[in-house]
């Protein structure tokens, strides 16, 4: 077949791509994007390149997204011209946000097809400009070359090689608008392909922390283990989220929310060190608003944290050399222990289940059944999911009421955690676990993608359940928090100030979908679990593709 100027050129671009990196293509159908879509395809066929398809570009910007937290690899999405393009907005602006690498690869009319009225023809460079951080309205193929060299260039910028822009270091989406006139496709030219290594960008020199000023370690989303690592060298206390992934070791803070509002605690804090963005308690915000904390921030995405206006922004930070304030630390560590949280269940009374007395035995056995049939409430929902992940697992936030709970009282523990905080949106929630589990899980690696949301979360993103049948399915565990609507309001000023037939319709938002008939259409295993008991036994049981779990809580 003959290759047209277009196919060369989309041959060449995704032929760059692999070599500086990228392993994983999101593909939403489309005219324009033709020569692109086979191009990525053939590259899958040769093993090069790992090809998803998604029908809902916002689906499939959520997916990348994913692939890109779990890897700090960008993955591309693509998508033809019009609409399509648009409906990638959501996913660049969480990637801005939280910092995370992305390439939008968008299909183009050429030029003369701009602003004349031709079909499926709109506005595209520049439409992601406040959220990118660059955007590339390509030439127009003419001879194939046109397009050499955009991909070494995407890739680096969206790891944070952008120090042109005030972001060095920091990762974020990059936009590559890609016009051509027909033929869109044919044969190409073949193009040899070595796969390569993304590029490591630096980051800039560590600030030093000196020790003196009474300190403590905010770990935010996406901080990850290098706040724990902060928090011990300095032997400071550490108030993680629980979707920091840094809610482990000797100096985590229970019940922080509490001790932040104690005037001996809270009130005698000098100095705040944040990793990540803290999104989950007011009382966080308070003390990062406050003028005569000495606030450092770790930049992590594309707005800089200042809420006192006078945060010292860091590209990383180290622990001078010096004696600890052990006084200071034993304080806030005493003062958690009286808070930590144990939602375990009592050890079974094994002297009354043998006893020879009836009325003892009796009173045991009616203790143990009445742990197994213990109804699930928010706080055992979130304990039992959390016991049952383990560091070759992954868990996944949704924005719903559930992260809040769970923020309030799990406790320890080193597990890899994912949540789409840098807007903190329901949108693209399972899309996104979707990615990271198929990320996660390449090659063969084991482990359990988790996603813990609320019902409307769920329904936001159903289109994510969709994959197609020659995909290789993720494992991935889907537990519905159901409690019939976005209850997560009864905590915001409306609840007290709204009449309730308005809050009930306009917030609340109560909904009488059958879940399982989603499942269903969708090819997911479903399970219904009202006890911690059966819940234990689904999280626990062996996982080998989709499981939708529902579980009924009260309003």
């Amino acid at each position: 077949m003959t290759s047209s100027p277009a196919s060369d050129a989309a041959a060449s671009l995704i032929a760059e791509l692999i070599a500086h990196g990228v392993r994983d293509l999101v593909l939403s159908p489309g005219s324009r994007s033709q020569a692109l879509a086979l191009a990525a395809v053939r590259r899958a066929d040769d093993g090069l390149l790992r090809v998803h398809v998604r029908i809902d570009e916002r689906v499939a910007g959520f997916t990348a997204l994913g692939i890109g937290r779990e890897t700090g690899v960008p993955a591309a999405v693509l998508c033809t011209s019009g609409t399509a393009a648009a409906n990638l907005l959501p996913a660049a602006m969480e990637a801005f946000h939280s910092g995370v690498p992305l390439l939008l690869l968008t299909a183009d009319r050429p030029p003369e097809l701009r602003g004349v009225g031709a079909n499926q023809a709109t506005v595209q460079p520049g439409m992601f400009a406040s959220w990118a951080r660059e955007e590339i309205d390509a030439p127009v193929p003419v001879d194939g070359a046109e397009w050499s060299g955009l991909a070494a260039r995407a890739v680096a910028v969206a790891l944070g090689a952008d120090a042109a822009h005030g972001h060095a270091g920091v990762a974020g989406p990059v936009h590559l608008n890609l016009p051509s006139r027909e033929p869109l496709s044919g044969g190409s030219s073949a193009i040899d392909v070595a796969p390569g290594i993304a590029p490591v960008i630096a980051t800039g020199d560590a600030l030093v922390l000196e020790r003196g000023p009474r300190t403590v370690v905010i770990a935010g989303a996406d901080a990850g283990t290098r706040a724990e690592e902060i928090a011990h060298a300095g032997a400071w206390p550490l108030i993680a989220e629980i979707v920091s992934g840094a809610r482990f070791g000797r100096q985590i803070v229970h019940g922080y929310r509490g001790l932040l509002r104690r005037d001996d605690l809270g009130g005698r804090i000098e100095r705040a060190v944040v990793l990540g963005h803290p999104t989950l308690s007011r009382e966080v915000t308070a003390l990062l608003s406050r003028p005569d904390v000495d606030v450092v921030a770790v930049r992590r995405g594309g707005e800089q944290l200042d809420l006192n206006h006078r945060t010292r922004a860091a590209a990383s930070v180290a622990v001078a050399d010096g004696a600890p304030d052990r006084e200071w630390l034993g304080a806030w560590l005493e003062a958690s222990a009286e808070l930590a949280v144990d939602l375990s269940e009592s050890a079974p009374d094994q002297d009354g289940l043998s006893s020879t007395h009836f009325a003892a035995r009796r009173e045991a056995v009616r203790a143990e059944l009445d742990a197994v049939r213990r109804p699930l409430d928010r706080e055992l929902l979130v304990d039992s999911v959390w016991r049952a992940t383990w560091p070759h697992d992954r868990l996944v936030f949704g924005s719903s009421r559930l992260v809040r709970v769970a923020d309030a009282v799990l406790g320890g523990k080193k597990v890899p955690v994912h949540a789409n905080r840098g807007l903190a949106g329901i949108d693209g929630t399972i899309a996104t676990a979707t990615g990271i589990a198929l990320a996660s899980q390449a090659g063969g690696a084991p482990g359990v993608t988790r996603v813990l949301l609320g019902d409307l979360t769920f329904l936001h993103d159903v289109g994510a359940l969709l994959l197609p049948p020659d995909e290789t399915e993720p494992r991935l565990q889907v537990i519905v928090g159901n409690d019939g609507g976005g209850t997560i309001f009864d905590s915001l000023e409306v609840a007290g100030s709204a009449p309730p037939a308005d809050l009930d319709r306009a917030f609340y938002t109560p909904h009488t979908v059958r879940l399982e008939h989603l499942a269903l259409a969708y090819g997911w295993e479903y399970q219904r679990v009202t006890t911690r008991t059966a819940l234990d036994q689904v999280l626990t049981t062996p996982v080998g593709g989709r499981q939708l779990i529902e579980v009924p809580l009260p309003r």
